[in-house]
């Protein structure tokens, strides 16, 4: 499939006219939803999209366009409608694609992302794997009240791009992932906990593990109650130090950084965390769910060090911002799908892990907060300011274990304050699906607002 669609691509880029660049985006996907409640079906469903995205840049205007289509006259439309978007665009001096010379400037490297096997696996089966993990998170524990959802998700996905420049890649993966949350209760409390199982095919599941880890992590939660106001070590669950990390992509984004909308501007080569903070974009490495061959502008991926020992290295750029910053893209293009015009991102966000497990980091922060979820990740981050402030769950830590369970509290302070005062990374790397990896994550002190 993949080679049709390049060759697909290829021709979309061949008819660029004199004086404009052509860039063709094609994929197509296969993907499989089950979600099921009390032991049925509530949700399914089995569907294949395949559509075409076409950028045109003339005298510096970019136009364009997009159908959710392969059929030869639609294309032809596409490529007419980005002409015309183009002809009404603004100039600007940085637009333009990504040449040949930076597209080998880079080797490409080889990764397997794809399992053949996902595609034989009856839906069936599918279906019998999210009931059995519905079934098991229920009876796991006589404190579980229920199961609040149960979902079983994958995908294959297969594209290519091609420029009248001559710039092309294709590049194709799978995934799949089930994921329970579970309900426990002791009068009239309830609590909730989540795990979930990532794999590139069914047999790389594990949803015993799933069900286990849902269930302990709201009975855990069982009788929590907020706590008075006041400073203290935080230790950070994988989970949420995975979304800290998220926090910290967008904030190295060329296009932020471009638009003065990061709390990192203008301080490369500036100390911004503690020393012990080594973070790298790495979709090189084929056990991130989000590894690629080539950016989605068919430039070579490779390992990108944004912060190294504490010191900020660099911003995440695509074609457009690299050249606009004079820095040059670091293979970080991405999409949404064939429907947007390439941005920039972070695809496999990896914390450099520490050496303490969590236990051990457990027994050296003396009393502290662990928080296991936090609630208002966006609205209580402000990117410029890194302002943060976020409502938390989780246990009180003391002589080096967890005690009392914590509920509506608010934790607070400023992003670049806290990667100063992270004061223990664990070893415990986990791969999770999205564009970042989790560990636990332990910050010197917080402010913690209760009753």
């Amino acid at each position: 499939m993949s080679e049709s669609l390049l060759d697909l691509a290829r021709s979309i880029a061949a008819r660029a006219q004199p004086g404009e660049q052509v860039e063709a985006y094609v994929s197509w996907m296969r993907d499989t939803d089950v979600k099921v409640f009390g032991g049925a079906v509530e949700e399914l469903s089995v569907a294949e999209s395949a559509g075409v995205g076409v950028r045109v840049i003339a005298d510096g205007r970019l136009g364009y366009a997009w159908a959710g289509s392969l059929d030869a006259d639609v294309i032809a439309d596409v490529l007419d409608d980005a002409r015309d978007n183009a002809r009404f665009a603004a100039p600007d001096e940085w637009n333009g694609l990504p040449t040949l010379e930076d597209a080998l400037a880079v080797d490409a490297v080889d990764l397997d992302l794809w399992r053949d096997e996902l595609a034989s696996v009856p839906t069936t089966e599918k279906v019998a794997l999210t009931l059995e993990l519905e079934r098991a998170t229920a009876t796991r524990d006589a404190r579980v009240r229920g199961v609040e959802s149960a979902h079983y998700g994958d995908a294959a996905v297969e594209s290519a791009v091609a420029s009248s420049l001559g710039v092309e890649s294709s590049a194709r993966r799978t995934i799949c992932s089930c994921s329970v949350t579970a309900l426990a209760g002791e009068g009239d409390g309830t609590r909730t906990g989540d795990g979930f199982s990532a794999g590139r095919t069914i047999a790389e599941l594990d949803p015993d593990e799933a069900a286990g880890d849902a269930v302990d992590r709201a009975v855990r939660l069982l009788g929590a109650q907020p706590i008075p106001s006041q400073r203290l070590p935080v230790v950070f669950d994988p989970l949420v130090t995975r979304s800290l990390l998220a926090i910290l992509g967008a904030a190295l984004n060329g296009e932020a950084m471009v638009k003065g909308r990061t709390m990192f501007l203008g301080r490369e080569g500036e100390q911004v965390a503690a020393p012990e903070f080594t973070l790298y974009d790495d979709p090189t490495n084929e056990l991130a769910f989000g590894a690629s061959t080539h950016d989605s502008e068919g430039l070579p991926t490779r390992k990108n060090a944004l912060v190294l020992d504490g010191q900020l290295v660099q911003f995440l750029h695509n074609t457009y911002t690299g050249r606009r910053t004079g820095t040059g893209s670091t293979g970080s293009a991405v999409r949404g799908g064939y429907a947007t015009a390439p941005g920039v991102g972070a695809r496999a966000l990896v914390l450099l892990p520490g050496k303490s497990t969590p236990e051990e980091i457990l027994a050296t922060v003396g009393d502290a907060l662990y928080v296991q979820s936090v609630s208002g990740l966006h609205s209580g981050t402000n990117p410029v300011s890194g302002d943060f402030s976020l409502g938390a769950e989780g246990l009180l830590v003391r002589a080096g274990g967890f005690a009392e369970p914590v509920r509506e509290v608010t934790i607070a302070s400023t992003v670049p304050r806290m990667l100063l005062d992270v004061s223990h990374i664990g070893s415990d790397l986990t791969w999770l699906p999205g564009g970042a990896v989790g560990m636990t994550l332990a910050v010197r002190e917080m402010a913690i607002s209760g009753v």
